[in-house]
C-alpha cells in the first residue's frame, strides 16, 4: 500500500503505528481539450478580464466573495494562522454503534494500515470493535485540514472514513421530503406484496457482479475508433411508463422476478387431478377485493413466486370461508 500518512490511533493510554492508504480510486476514461486544427492539447491561462491581459500566479491572491461580484481579498499569510496545526494522531473522540453513524456522512475512504510490529495491538482493537459492532469517532489533520472521521473494522483490519461535517449536510431538503411523505398512505395489501418483491430480490451483495458498464462500452467504442472501426450506436432505452395501478405493478413485478405469473401451476383437487386454472382477470379482481379471505388466497398464489413450495400450495388450494365446505387437499 502506498502511504500518504503515518501517525498513530491513539485512545486512553494506547497508541498504535499505523499508515493510511486510499481506498477508493475513479476510473472514469479521462480527455484532455485538444486544438480541432492541430490536434494537440490546448493550456489554460489565468485571465483578468477587466484587463484582457493574462496574469502569473504571483499577480494572483485569493478571494472571499462579500456580495455578488464583490470580492475581499485574502493574503496566504492570513489564512495560515487557521490551519490545523500539524499532528501525527489519529484521537478516538469515542466509540458509537455502527448503525448510528448514517452512511451520509461518508465522504471518502482510506486503508489503516499497521507499522511493523504494532500488529498486534492493532488486531486487538479491531477485534474487539468488530465484536462489539461498534465504530470510534475521532479526529485527525491532512495536508493541513483537520477531519471528523469514522474508524470502523472489516474483514478483521480497520478503514478510516472522512465525514462530512453537520453543516455539510442539507438536512433542510431531506426534512422537506419527509414532510411531504407524512400524509402519504399504503394499503396492508400492497406493503405485503411489496415486501414479498424485496424478499425475492434479496441476495448477498457482490460488487463484482457490477462493474461499470458504461465505461467498458465506452473503452470498446475508443478503442475500435482508434484501430479505424466503427461501432453502432447503441439503442436508447424506453422512458419507463409512471405507475397508474399499484397493485397490478407489483404483481407483474413478483411474476418476473420468479418467472412466472402470480397464477401460474395448477391446483389439485382430493383426488389429484388437475384443477381447472382461474383466469388471470378474475385473479387480478380478487387481489384488488378488500375480502380479507380473498386476500390471504391471493397471497399464497404469490408466495409461489418466491419458491414454489408446499406452503403455497397449501395457501393456494385452501378454501374460502364463506364457501360451503369441501376441503381440498394440497399434494
Amino acid at each position: 500500500m502506498r502511504a500518504i500518512w503515518n501517525g498513530f490511533i491513539s485512545f486512553g493510554l494506547v497508541t498504535i503505528p499505523v499508515s493510511v492508504g486510499l481506498a477508493q480510486q475513479r476510473s472514469d476514461v479521462s480527455f484532455r481539450t485538444l486544438s480541432r486544427e492541430t490536434g494537440q492539447p490546448v493550456r489554460q491561462k489565468r485571465w483578468d478580464p477587466q484587463r484582457d491581459v493574462e496574469v502569473t500566479p504571483d499577480e494572483t491572491v485569493k478571494g472571499w466573495e462579500v456580495a455578488k461580484g464583490r470580492y475581499l481579498p485574502v493574503e496566504d499569510s492570513e489564512l495560515e494562522r487557521f490551519a490545523a496545526r500539524q499532528e501525527k494522531t489519529i484521537q478516538i473522540l469515542q466509540f458509537v454503534e455502527m448503525p448510528e453513524v448514517d452512511p451520509v456522512y461518508f465522504e471518502r475512504a482510506y486503508w489503516l494500515d499497521p507499522q511493523e510490529r504494532a500488529e498486534r495491538p492493532y488486531k486487538l482493537l479491531a477485534r474487539a470493535m468488530e465484536e462489539s459492532g461498534r465504530a470510534a469517532v475521532g479526529r485527525f489533520v491532512l495536508s493541513t485540514k483537520e477531519h471528523l472521521v469514522l474508524l470502523r473494522p472489516m474483514d478483521g483490519m480497520l478503514t478510516l472514513e472522512t465525514l462530512y461535517y453537520p453543516e455539510d449536510i442539507r438536512m433542510r431538503d431531506k426534512d422537506e421530503i419527509v414532510e411531504r411523505l407524512g400524509d402519504v398512505e399504503v394499503s396492508d395489501a400492497e406493503l405485503t406484496m411489496a415486501r414479498q418483491l424485496v424478499d425475492g430480490l434479496s441476495k448477498p451483495f457482490a460488487p463484482e457482479e457490477y462493474p461499470n458498464q458504461t465505461r467498458a462500452a465506452l473503452l470498446e467504442f475508443l478503442e475500435a475508433k482508434a484501430a479505424g472501426t466503427e461501432i453502432a450506436a447503441p439503442e436508447e432505452a424506453e422512458s419507463p411508463a409512471p405507475v397508474i395501478d399499484l397493485m397490478a405493478a407489483l404483481k407483474a413485478s413478483l411474476a418476473a422476478a420468479g418467472g412466472g405469473g402470480a397464477d401460474e401451476g395448477e391446483d389439485e383437487d382430493a383426488a389429484g387431478k388437475p384443477a381447472a386454472r382461474k383466469p388471470a382477470a378474475r385473479s387480478r379482481a380478487k387481489a384488488a377485493a378488500k375480502d380479507d379471505d380473498q386476500l390471504d388466497i391471493e397471497q399464497g398464489r404469490l408466495r409461489k413466486v418466491e419458491g414454489g413450495g408446499e406452503d403455497a400450495k397449501e395457501a393456494a388450494a385452501a378454501p374460502k370461508k364463506k364457501a360451503p365446505a369441501k376441503r381440498r387437499k394440497a399434494s
